[in-house]
């Protein structure tokens, strides 16, 4: 805490109206097997310091790898002068959305630490899981795992004091069959695997060894399953391509830097326009998304964002209306509205930005059984297999790794190949069905891309298992 205060110190000294310092120690750990042997372990940690600086309408960041006096006290200085040159071209002033000084240690929780679980142990998981893969029939098995132990220390001119250590860890395994004519694969638990703010017991949890035979079986069988038909039909939604809909079409078009123009460099703007939120309707009134970074476990948890601002829950769409956006407090205060604590980086030299948290659907009064057994015609499609969306988040196709028909309230015969697309408004608001809190799921997804230079974030996506209708499917 001391590099940051002094950092900090030095800012302002500068001539810095606001200045705020993390000081971020990562340790990370990460191992892959393929056809049942280790292909690669790795081990990292990386430490340093990034400083902000705010004079008059321009930011300015600076940030060393180097924790000695001196060195901190430089990039407060450096952050300054960075942030008067900017300042030549000025703009309106930035003011900064109110948030209470704190003085604060948060800890995510953790049953059993991931880095000191013996790496014989953690490689015997891969090449069992594997193996058992192959032994169902696929050429192909893969499987890894990947941990990070952070510890960061946020200080800020208006006297915010907070500790925090968050460690994450998650694991994920495929098998890929091979046809004549193409590939099949089946990943479990998803295409990115589940992680989440918890140690080993998150993945202990997910029985990879168990699972692995059905996932081979099932991408065999893909291989020789009929196509999936071009139709516009009902559709089913498991609740990992629930996630994954949910982050591309809600999660990065409720960014309010998005919204701004602020931030354009990677995948585009949004197509909501500020002026409509609390009055757009984005979805059917079964539609309720929240962003909500205290949720236990979660992989977007924590107890403070990379501004200090504590961790709680915001409305985002409610009963099908667009009411709320995912912000900092610079750009929470142009909107006039409570900064969103959703401002994070990914590592000490990458200045915080806006970035999803745990932005989920809430659960509704349904379940899958209930969605099939009421579907006289449809297909139900699960795991996302390709994702392609416009630079406004309006347009989509995804693609899903597998699918069943449905014909007279039945689950029917397996169709390789799915996909489907649709307008986001459009789309969500042909929502009637929404699973319930028996089938919620906390998926996170530890590859979300934003930014340039390109920051990855870890997010998380509370989904359930839902139903649209009039879908178009089969499109290629």
């Amino acid at each position: 805490m001391d590099e940051a205060v002094a950092a900090v110190e030095a800012a302002l000294a500068a001539g810095a109206a606001y200045a705020d310092a993390r000081v971020m120690v990562t340790r990370a750990e990460a191992m892959s097997a393929q056809n049942a042997e280790i292909e690669d372990m790795r081990r990292s940690e990386s430490s340093g310091v990034g400083v902000r600086a705010l004079i008059g309408s321009s930011w300015g960041f600076f940030a060393v790898a180097d924790l000695s006096p001196a060195a901190v006290r430089r990039a407060g200085e450096r952050a300054a002068e960075t942030a008067q040159a900017s300042a030549r071209v000025p703009g309106p002033a930035l003011e900064l959305a109110p948030v209470p000084p704190v003085v604060d240690h948060w800890e995510s929780a953790c049953r059993e630490d991931p880095l000191s679980v013996s790496l014989s142990e953690k490689g015997d998981l891969l090449v069992e899981s594997t193996r058992a893969a192959l032994a169902s029939g696929a050429q192909l098995a893969q499987g890894s795992y990947r941990i990070w132990d952070t510890d960061k220390a946020f200080a800020s001119s208006q006297g915010s004091r907070i500790s925090q250590r968050i460690r994450e860890c998650g694991a994920e395994m495929s098998a890929t069959a091979v046809g004549d004519s193409e590939t099949q694969r089946r990943s479990y638990p998803g295409i990115r695997g589940q992680y989440g703010t918890q140690g080993w017991e998150l993945i202990r949890s997910l029985d990879l060894v168990a699972n692995a035979a059905r996932v081979g079986e099932e991408a065999v069988a893909l291989l020789s399953a009929p196509p999936c038909p071009e139709a516009t039909t009902d559709l089913i939604l498991g609740s990992e391509q629930m996630a994954l809909q949910i982050h591309e079409s809600v999660g990065h078009a409720t960014e309010l830097d998005r919204i701004l123009g602020w931030e354009a460099a990677f995948a585009g703007t949004s197509w909501l326009d500020l002026s409509q939120m609390g009055s757009l309707r984005f979805g059917s009134e079964l539609m309720n998304i929240t962003a909500d970074a205290s949720l236990p476990g979660a992989l977007g948890s924590f107890g403070y964002d990379d501004e200090g601002t504590p961790a709680h829950r915001v409305d985002i769409v409610k009963d099908g209306i667009w009411v709320g956006v995912l912000s900092g407090r610079d750009s929470a205060a142009l909107a006039g509205i409570p900064a969103g604590g959703m401002v994070r980086a990914d590592g000490h030299d990458r200045i915080p930005m806006v970035r999803m948290t745990n932005i989920g659907l809430l659960p509704g009064p349904h379940s899958l059984e209930q969605m099939v057994a009421e579907t006289s015609d449809g297909i139900l499609m699960d795991t996302n297999r390709s994702w392609s969306i416009d630079d406004r988040r309006l347009n989509f196709q995804f693609g899903c790794e597998i699918a069943w028909e449905i014909k007279d309230g039945r689950r029917g015969r397996m169709l390789r190949n799915p996909t489907y697309t649709g307008i986001s408004p459009k789309f969500w608001g042909s929502m009637d069905m929404v699973g319930g809190q028996a089938e919620l799921i906390y998926w996170g997804t530890p590859n979300c891309g934003k930014g340039q230079p390109m920051q990855i974030g870890h997010t998380g996506h509370p989904a359930v298992p839902c139903r649209f209708r009039g879908v178009r499917v089969g499109v290629r």
